[in-house]
C-alpha cells in the first residue's frame, strides 16, 4: 500500500523562476508517494514498534495513517502530577514512575519549570495514561529534543512500562542509538522498500551501562540537592560518591556514620539520588549496592533507610538486603515543645529499613579513605578516577 501526497501548486513569479531554472516538467501540482506496508501488524502480537528515516520520508504521514496524533498543554500554574485529575494520585505517581519521572520534587513543579527530558518524559506519561484499553499509542519525532544519553536511558523506561502493562506504542524516530534500548517488536523504514522487519526481543538485553565512580566534596550536592524529597542540606561529615555516564553526572550516594553507641563500624545511607534525566534505568539501587559492597569488603555494616516505595520494594524482594527490626513500622520523633512536658507524632508512612548482606567488591578501598588523605595542595579534592565498572542486568 502505498500513501500518495498530491497538491495544486500556485503558480506566480517564483515559481516560474523554480521552472525555467531546475526545468521543471509537471508545473500544475505535486506529488509524493510514500510506502506504507503495515497491513500485517495486525497478525502477530506486539507492543513496541518503531518507523524510522531520514527527516522527510514520510514517517509523519505513516503514523497518521494508524490514528490521530494527540495534542497536549498542560496547565502552567498547577503542579505536573495535578495534571493527570482523571487518574487517582496513586495511579498518577505509578504512571510517573513508570515512564522514569520518579523525582518527587519535580511532580510538584509546574510542567514549564521542568527540563527538557522531564517535560519529554512528562508528555510521554500523558500520551500513555489518557490512551484507552486497545489503542495504539502514537509519538511522533521521539527524542530528537533530548540529549541522546538521556534518549536511552528515556527508552529503556519507556519499553519496560508498556511491556509490563502490555500496551502497544509506535514511534517515530530519525534516530538509531535508541533501538537497542527500545528492543522494538518491528520497525518499518519507507526508505529501505517498505518492508517490515520483526524484532525479538526476548532475545536480547539492553546493551551494559558503564559508570565511573569517584570521591567528591560537599559541593557537588548542589547539582542533586533538588531532586532529593527529603531537605536539601546534607551534613559535611559524610562521604559523596559520584557517579558519572560519559562524562555526565548521574547519581550520587551520600554515607553517614552510625550515631555513636549503635554499631561499631557501622554506616548508614543519608541520601540517593538519581538525576531526573537518567532514572527509569535501575542505577538507584545498583549504585547503592556497589557502595554498599565496598564498606562491607572494608568490614562495615551498610544500613539505608527510605521511604520511597521502588526502592524499598525492590531490596524488600532482593536477597541482598535484610530487613532491620524497624522495617515497615511507624516511626515516633520525638519534639521537645518546651522544657516541661513532650509530645510525640507519628509519621503517617512506614519506612523501608534494610542492611546490605550482597556481596564484597573489592579494588575500591581508597574510595573511603579519609577527606584530609585525599586533599593536596590548594585544599582541592583529588577525585580518584577508576576504570570503568559495569553494571550487570
Amino acid at each position: 500500500m502505498n500513501i500518495e501526497l498530491k497538491s495544486k501548486i500556485l503558480n506566480d513569479k517564483y515559481t516560474e523562476y523554480v521552472y525555467k531554472t531546475f526545468d521543471i516538467q509537471n508545473q500544475e501540482e505535486t506529488q509524493t508517494t510514500i510506502p506504507c506496508n503495515l497491513n500485517q501488524i495486525d497478525k502477530f502480537d506486539w507492543n513496541i514498534g518503531v518507523v524510522y528515516g531520514n527527516s522527510g520520508s514520510g514517517k509523519t504521514t505513516i503514523l497518521k495513517s494508524l490514528g490521530k496524533l494527540s495534542d497536549i498543554k498542560f496547565n502552567k500554574d498547577k503542579p505536573l502530577i495535578s495534571n493527570f485529575d482523571w487518574l487517582e494520585p496513586s495511579e498518577a505517581s505509578r504512571l510517573l514512575s513508570g515512564i522514569g519521572l520518579s523525582s518527587v520534587p519535580s511532580w510538584l513543579r509546574p510542567f514549564r519549570l521542568l527540563s527538557n527530558g522531564e517535560q519529554y518524559r512528562a508528555e510521554l506519561a500523558y500520551k500513555i495514561g489518557k490512551a484507552k484499553d486497545g489503542d495504539v499509542i502514537l509519538i511522533d519525532e521521539y527524542t530528537s529534543v533530548v540529549d541522546r544519553d538521556v534518549a536511552k536511558a528515556m527508552s529503556y523506561a519507556l519499553q519496560k512500562y508498556i511491556r509490563k502493562h502490555n500496551k502497544k506504542i509506535v514511534l517515530s524516530s530519525c534516530h538509531y542509538d535508541i533501538m537497542e534500548w527500545l528492543m522494538p517488536d518491528w520497525t518499518y523504514s519507507p526508505q529501505k522498500g517498505g518492508a517490515l522487519e520483526r524484532g525479538d526481543c526476548r532475545r536480547r538485553n539492553r546493551p551494559n551501562i558503564k559508570l565511573q565512580v569517584s570521591r567528591v566534596e560537599h559541593d557537588t550536592w548542589n547539582i542533586f540537592k533538588n531532586h532529593h524529597y527529603l531537605t536539601e542540606e546534607v551534613n559535611k561529615a559524610g562521604k559523596f560518591f559520584l557517579f558519572t555516564w560519559n562524562d555526565k553526572p548521574v547519581a550520587m550516594n551520600v554515607v553517614m556514620p552510625m550515631p555513636s553507641g549503635y554499631f561499631e563500624n557501622g554506616v548508614r545511607a543519608s541520601r540517593l539520588v538519581v538525576l531526573p534525566d537518567f532514572q527509569g534505568l535501575g542505577l538507584g539501587i545498583k549504585c547503592s549496592e556497589f557502595i554498599a559492597g565496598i564498606y562491607r569488603n572494608a568490614n562495615y555494616r551498610y544500613f539505608t533507610k527510605t521511604v520511597h516505595p521502588a526502592l524499598g520494594l525492590q531490596r524488600e524482594n532482593s536477597d541482598d538486603w535484610k530487613a532491620t527490626a524497624k522495617n515497615g513500622k511507624l516511626q515516633q520523633q520525638e519534639n521537645h515543645n518546651n522544657h516541661l512536658m513532650q509530645s510525640w507524632s507519628i509519621k503517617s508512612r512506614p519506612s523501608f529499613c534494610h542492611e546490605y548482606i550482597g556481596k564484597s567488591i573489592s579494588g575500591y578501598d581508597d574510595l573511603l579513605l579519609p577527606t584530609a588523605e585525599l586533599r593536596y595542595e590548594k585544599n582541592k579534592l583529588v577525585p580518584i578516577e577508576h576504570s570503568f565498572w559495569t553494571f550487570e542486568k
